[in-house]
């Protein structure tokens, strides 16, 4: 059982990791918001068929418990974010290194962590405080544009406050880690993703109807409800503090695929913030 939830566990970083690079590629021809609202659309809506095919074929169908009115805030909460950081990660995608970014994508430990602290009065050991620190000099760094410079780029804190978004929506969706997980992402990705797309209806973003949408849709199938559901999976059995050290992957191999797309050679900002993130996750991760 515990092999079958560090499959989960990985599967999870993994296909999260597709996230930035492809949605980059695919941000020439969908704008920001509507790229974020495709992204978790394709999402709620694949889970939707895949709870559809999981009732047919399968007999015996996983005991979870209701969702009941006391979850209310915590799933509107779990929406209201999930529009917020995925279309400020966007517009930082959209103006950034995907490599950067998908580094950056790390400090949603830090946040998850410090939020859990203040709100959930959860205790933070020594070693989580020293990861949390290398993480964030790391963050630190790749917010700037070259060693030569040193010029702060405003889209990597877009990036930050994406994560900051991001360690809100995972306490919120920890309370509701006991309930269906099909159900929880396909509530996630039907309401953030149509709340999305109306951001960005409201800020006249512009697109043509093209192929690419269907491309985006089912990137968000992949990275974001594939990815939510094998980690939701994983946590029943693993617990949330070791499914959390092997999704800490994911930002590395998001950054690994980046440069192998972008064939761009990293300053060596890039590689100093690499080490102390690589540092930072480790202590975080134990």
């Amino acid at each position: 059982m515990k092999k079958k939830a560090i499959l989960f566990a990985i599967l999870a970083a993994a296909f999260y990791a597709l996230s930035t690079p492809f949605s980059k590629i695919l941000m020439t021809k969908i704008p920001p918001s509507f790229m974020a609202g495709f992204l978790y659309l394709g999402a709620g809506f694949g889970m939707f068929l895949l709870g559809l095919l999981q009732r047919k074929t399968t007999k015996e169908i996983p005991v979870s418990e209701k969702i009941t009115g006391k979850d209310f805030p915590y799933i509107a909460g779990m929406i209201l974010l999930d529009i917020i950081a995925p279309v400020l990660l966007m517009i930082a995608l959209l103006n950034s290194s995907a490599a950067n970014i998908s580094l950056i994508n790390n400090f949603e430990i830090v946040a998850t962590s410090i939020i859990a602290l203040l709100i959930f009065k959860e205790k933070i050991s020594a070693r989580l405080w020293i990861g949390i620190v290398f993480i964030t000099m790391a963050c630190i760094l790749l917010s700037f544009e070259s060693t030569a410079s040193f010029t702060f780029t405003r889209y990597s804190l877009f990036a930050i406050l994406a994560c900051i978004a991001w360690g809100f929506e995972n306490n919120c969706t920890r309370k509701l880690s006991s309930k269906d997980p099909i159900k929880i992402v396909i509530i996630k990705g039907i309401g953030s993703g149509t709340g999305a797309v109306i951001v960005g209806l409201l800020t006249n973003e512009h697109f043509k109807l093209t192929l690419y949408i269907l491309f985006a849709l089912l990137l968000g199938f992949i990275a974001y409800g594939l990815s939510v559901y094998f980690y939701i999976c994983a946590q029943k059995d693993l617990g949330a503090a070791k499914t959390s050290a092997f999704y800490a992957v994911s930002p590395f191999i998001g950054a690994f695929i980046s440069l192998l797309l972008y064939k761009q050679l990293p300053n060596s900002i890039f590689f100093i913030a690499l080490i102390l993130m690589i540092l930072g996750t480790v202590f975080a991760s134990k």
